[in-house]
Order: structure tokens, then sequence, then C-alpha cells
């Protein structure tokens, strides 16, 4: 049987590239696209996982498909990693440069190519901004409906890669729910087109393998996505609590009952407090924890859904209600929960947002062993999650400029990460595996499942060029920090700040 390639081995065998000319990449694009000065490289070396850093050896900006293709071509041939980047709003370090290797900046390939407003499709480049898709079709009543906090910044390409989701992915899903179609370059170079302009397909569904795979297979170059009809009315209720069990068994009375909702989102102390201190948002004072609710439909639907809510939230024990009157107080709830993650930095210089997911059934039970957790560690914690699916989003806060508080901060996080194996659940709901989470995966998957998904890999980047060192995990033991060192650190991959 065929021996399966590591990426230590990778580490191992591939070290001539460093020495490598550029001469053939830099001919592709002009001077002004193809960065190689210090000072320009250092806005690529971290994405939104700042405790590491990597300089690449260089960074090619395309405004093209056909340079895009010539750039992976390149890389190839001459097996020279390289990771493709959008804005660098990845948490779990999924768009880290691998020291020495290129990085391909994708941010100029930002057209909407096609908007169909009868097939209900939007045909985008990887540079579109997932926010600016919506704005371009809501002339015709429609909009795309994952909607990641970061969708004012983030591309499509990104959100494709690591199948992210939102705070309406409860019931619309995930990116993978309205990616239809995708023309890619894949890791060999060769340019393929998966799916194509409806949500029928004939054959093996490509599309959905290729939607979160982190950058392991390619780059996507056209990107069908499938729009929705904007709802004709919306029903925002911010509920709040006075302890954070209380929110999360209100989140199992209501999907129990078999109402599904447009989002249910939850909050605690912690991220209110910096909600508020960064937007005024207006949630109940004293509250332990908030829960957003959001009904959405057609408007007859949505009364009946608004009684039935009532009914249920009654019985949870809530001490505040408040009901959106207007659209601007919807966008007013909404807008503490989606600066959430941008507003902890007002209550800690540093923090690590975690990914892990849990049994809707369980969530109660995890936000208590969440706090647990946090007291015992003498590190505050905290939580924002899409509750409707039980992913959480602990927010683990420290002070990288004291000593060992960043391994402390990983030794929280991986602890919750194994709460989350242990209660059935998952270690990523949406930020992906990445740099930060790989050595976690085969505590989830069994070995026969772990080589199934490298062989996979192997087969559509058999140089392992495309965006080495992510989710697969090398040969050390399944640690975040060791010995004050990450284990990509030992490879000499990844160095901190």
């Amino acid at each position: 049987m065929k021996r399966v390639m590591r990426f230590a081995d990778w580490v191992e065998l591939s070290t001539g590239f460093m020495v490598t000319s550029l001469d053939g990449l830099a001919s592709i694009f002009p001077k002004s696209r193809f960065v190689r000065d210090a000072a320009n490289r250092a806005a690529f070396e971290s994405d939104g996982l700042t405790a590491f850093r990597a300089k690449p050896r260089a960074v090619v900006i395309p405004e093209t498909a056909d340079e895009v293709i010539a750039a992976v071509r390149w890389c190839h041939e001459q097996s020279v990693p390289f990771v493709a980047r959008g804005s660098g709003t990845s948490l779990s370090g999924g768009s880290l440069p691998v020291a020495d290797g290129i990085v391909i900046a994708l941010n100029r390939m930002n057209r909407i190519l096609e908007i169909d407003p009868d097939e209900r499709i939007a045909v985008v480049e990887p540079g579109v901004v997932n926010q600016h898709v919506s704005d371009a079709t809501a002339q015709h009543g429609l909009y795309y409906a994952p909607d990641p906090s970061s969708q004012s910044v983030c591309t499509i390409g990104g959100n494709v890669a690591f199948n992210s989701g939102g705070a309406h992915c409860l019931k619309y899903g995930m990116t993978s729910n309205h990616v239809v179609g995708c023309k890619a370059v894949l890791a060999t170079g060769e340019v393929v087109t998966m799916g194509g302009r409806s949500v029928e397909t004939v054959g093996p569904d490509y599309t959905g393998l290729f939607c979160g795979s982190e950058g392991l297979f390619g780059i996507g170059l056209e990107i069908t996505l499938r729009l929705l009809p904007k709802p004709e009315m919306f029903h925002t209720v911010l509920v709040g609590y006075r302890s954070l069990q209380a929110a999360g068994d209100a989140v199992s009375a209501v999907i129990d009952s078999g109402l599904l909702p447009g989002a249910l989102e939850i909050m605690d102390a912690l991220a209110i407090e910096a909600a508020e201190a960064a937007v005024a948002c207006g949630y109940p004072p004293g509250a332990a924890a908030v829960l957003i609710v959001e009904l959405e439909g057609p408007a007859e639907k949505i009364e009946y859904e608004r009684q039935q809510l009532e009914t249920i939230l009654a019985k949870t024990g809530h001490f505040a209600e408040r009901v959106a009157v207007d659209e601007a107080d919807r966008l007013s709830i909404w807008r503490g929960r989606k600066s959430a993650f941008s507003a902890v930095g007002r209550l800690s210089p540093d923090f690590l947002v975690q990914d892990g997911v849990v049994p809707r059934k369980r969530l109660g039970e995890a936000l208590v062993r969440i706090e647990q957790l946090s007291k015992e560690s003498g590190i505050r914690v905290a939580n924002v999650f899409h509750a409707g699916d039980g992913n959480l989003h602990p927010l683990i806060m420290f002070d990288g400029k004291q000593d060992g508080a960043l391994e402390r901060a990983e030794e929280l996080a991986a602890k919750l990460l194994r709460l989350c194996i242990e209660m059935g659940g998952s270690i990523t709901g949406e930020h992906g595996v990445g740099v930060e989470k790989r050595d976690f995966l085969p505590e989830m998957f069994d070995a026969s499942t772990m080589a199934m998904m490298e062989r996979l890999r192997l087969a559509f980047d058999p140089r392992l060029v495309a965006n080495p060192g992510k989710m697969f995990p090398g040969t050390e033991a399944p640690t975040l920090s060791q010995n004050g060192l990450h284990p990509l650190e030992k490879a000499g991959v990844i160095s901190r700040e």
C-alpha cells in the first residue's frame, strides 16, 4: 500500500524550495504587483490569529484568473508552497503564510461577473466581499444568506475555503448550501469546473467537497452563488437572563417546540459589556446573558410564529425582553452581536477565539462547564455563539506581554475543544482547523479516517504546495503548545511575534 506522506515528511523532503529563483514568477506580474520588500510583506505575515506569524518570500497580487492560474502552475512546477489569501480574517491561522513560500493575494479579484435575478444566482470572483453580494442584488429583491460576523470585510473565496456560516446558518445553512458551482485552479495547475447554475446536479458533489477544503485543493476563480428572496418581514426579540445556563436552556426550548427561527444567538455578560462600550447597543443592564431570536418570512407566517415564540419565552424565566419596533431598532440589536469579536479588544489586549460545537441538547451543560474551566484557570472567557446549532465562540482573554500568558490561554482552549469532542460535537463549526486546531483532528477522527482524508488531499495536490501545514497534524503529540513551542515552530514553518 502506498505510504501516506505527512506534513513532517514534507518539511524534510522539500527544503530545496527556499533557494528556487523567483524570476519565473516575477515575469508573470508587473513590479507593482510583485511584492518582495520587507515592509509590504509584513502586512501578510499573519491573519486573524495574530499569535503566530510567518514571513512569505514574496506576495503576488493577481487581477485576472489567468494570472492566478499562471502563478499556481509555476508553484507546482517549482514545488514552491503558496497560500491564497483574501482579507485575512481567518481566526484559525488558515491563511498564515509558509515561511519563504508565496502568498497569492486575491483582493483585486473582486468583480461580480453576473447577476441573474431569474435564476437567482450571482457569479463572483473570490475577492468579492460577502456583504457586497447582497448590496448588489438588493435591487432585485434578493440577497446572499451566509452572514459571518466579518461579512463587511471577509471575501467569498475565504468563505468557500472555510465553509463559513453566520448568525442565520440555523435556518439557511452554511456556505456549502449556497455555492452551486465553482471554476477553480487545482494545486497542480489544472483548471476544473464543478457544479453548475442549479442546486440539482448529476454525479459526485465536487462543489461541496471543495467548500471547506481550507485552500488545500486549489483556488476558486469564479464562484456561482445561490441567492434568496429578501424576507417580507422580520420579528427580532432580545431577551435577558440572570444565568448563562438559563439562556442555553431557552434555546433548547425553542428548538424542541419545532419553531425554526432565522437566528438564535447568545452573548454572555463579558461580551455584553464589550459590545455596550463599543456600540452602545442598549442590552438589558445586569444580564448574565442575552438571547437574540429572529423570525423572518411572510407576514402571515411570522404573526403565527410570533405568538408561538412569546408563549415559549414566557416559560424560560427571563427578566427582560425587547422587541424591535422598526428596522433601525432591529439593526441596533444586531450591531451589538456583530461587533462582539472586535469589541472584546476593549476588555483585553489579546484573545483567542475558539469555534467548537456541542449538541444543542447539551448547550446549557456546556456553558456551565466553560464557566467552571474559566474560574479554575483564572482566565476570563467571553461567550458569543450561534446557539441554534450549538456553535460556541468562547473568547479567551490574555495579555501577550506577560510571560506564559499565551501558553496558559492555549491550555484552556485545548480543554474547551476536548469538552466539545467529549460531548459528541466538533472542534470547528465554521472557522476551520487551520494551524490552531490541527493537532486535535486525530482526537475527533480515527486513524483510517485521517488516512483517507490525507489520501484525498494528495489526489488534488501530490506535491503538497497548496497551503501546507494546515489542517493535518505532524508527528508531535496533539497539543497546542509544547515547552513553549508550537509544533510548526519546531518544524521552522512559523514563528511567534
